[in-house]
Formats: C-alpha cells, structure tokens, sequence
C-alpha cells in the first residue's frame, strides 16, 4: 500500500479496521517473540510459540493485493502481488513445511525484521488514513527499513538454504514421471532459483527505498518570492 486514496466512508472505515487489526497482529506476534526471548533465552522453539498467529497475519496481506485492485489504494497491482506473495511464499512454502528450518537463526532474524516493519507499516497507514501522520512515525516508516530490510532478507535466505536438504531428499512438493500427468516438476531447483532472484532484485529495491525516504523526509521547497 504505497498511498491512500480520498474514500467513502465505508472504504475508509474498511481500510482504517485493516491496518488497525495487523498492527494488532504483528503487535501481538512481537510480544510472542520478546516473551520467548525473556522466558527461554534463545530463538529454539521460537517458531511453535508464534506459528498460528503468524501464518494468519502473514496471510491476511493478501487483501492488500484486493485493495489495490479495486483502487482503495494508490498501488500497482502486480507490484503488490509480487511483495505480498514473496512473504506468503517463503512462509507456506518454505518455514511452515519444512520442520528443519524452525530452529535455525534465520527465523529470529525475519521474525524481528518482518514485526517491527509491519508494525511501523500499518500503524503509519492508520495515521494517514486518520488524517494525521506524526513526524516520528514518517521518520520511523522511512529509516529502519536501513537495517530491518537486509535482516529479514538475510532470514529468508537462510530460510532457504536450510531447507534445501530436506526438500531435495523428501521430495516436497516435486513431481517425478513417470506420472498420469506426463510432467515432472522439481521444486528443489525453483527454490535454489531464489537465490540469483533475490541477488538481482534485493538491491533495486533497496535504493528504491533510499529514495523514497529522500522524497519523503526533505524538507518542501520554499517557493520563490
């Protein structure tokens, strides 16, 4: 969701329960992870204390994908599906199959990453549909992404690269011939085509972020007299 658009009532109010909700959600899904932290002191048994809340939260940015398509929001369509569904990807289709993966230190890393951006996310989303976008809020939606972006996407890479043993020796989600369908699929090699996607990607949207925070926190031009 890139900006809010003018809305009736009823789209406002939609939008306005939206954001408040998964700010709730990962709000509650960060204090899962502190408490854990706090209780345990270490990221073993992170993902079972957190799973339920953050398969349905993670989830739920799908409707984003609605929201810009009906124009509730000023996205682009296919932009949205493509960030939405790298997330919802690497969560259904990586960390949630894949039981290897749960105690590694990838999962406190996109864990941490992916709570305090979604937090500082919806939270400023609900400001500016309110009318009202606080200069800590601008400043905060606009920086940590420095520091949070490469963290989540470190996570996820580990994610990924835990996952490959398991995937190729099980065969998980692949499909050999000979089969009914004559057609085999081996998703072994789709997740080991992740890496140069991410290579070739994670900078351009990196600096693409750069220069939205450059946009964003400058201060206006004065007009001349």
């Amino acid at each position: 969701m890139s900006g809010v658009k003018k809305q009736n009532s009823a789209a406002q109010a939609w939008l306005i329960m939206y954001n408040v909700a998964m700010t709730a959600g990962w709000s509650f899904i960060g204090i899962g992870v502190v408490g854990h932290f706090y209780k345990h002191g270490t990221y073993k048994g992170l993902y079972d204390q957190v799973e339920k809340q953050l398969l349905f939260f993670q989830t739920s940015a799908i409707l984003e994908i609605f929201h810009a398509m009906f124009g509730l929001v000023r996205s682009n369509v296919m932009l949205t599906t493509l960030q939405v569904f790298s997330r919802v990807g690497i969560v259904w289709g990586v960390i949630q199959p894949v039981v290897q993966v749960h105690d590694k230190e990838g999962i406190p890393m996109v864990l941490i990453a992916w709570t305090i951006t979604e937090i500082i996310r919806y939270l400023f989303y609900t400001f500016v549909l309110l009318g009202v976008t606080p200069k800590v809020m601008l400043w905060l939606r606009y920086t940590l992404f420095i520091v949070l972006y490469p963290l989540g996407v470190t996570g996820e890479l580990l994610s990924l690269y835990y996952s490959l043993p398991h995937v190729q020796n099980s065969g998980l989600y692949s499909l050999y011939l000979p089969n009914n369908l004559n057609f085999s699929f081996n998703y072994y090699y789709v997740l080991l085509g992740m890496f140069p996607v991410y290579v070739i990607f994670f900078p351009q949207l990196y600096f693409h972020m750069f220069a939205q925070r450059k946009k964003s926190l400058s201060p206006p031009a004065k007009k001349q007299e």
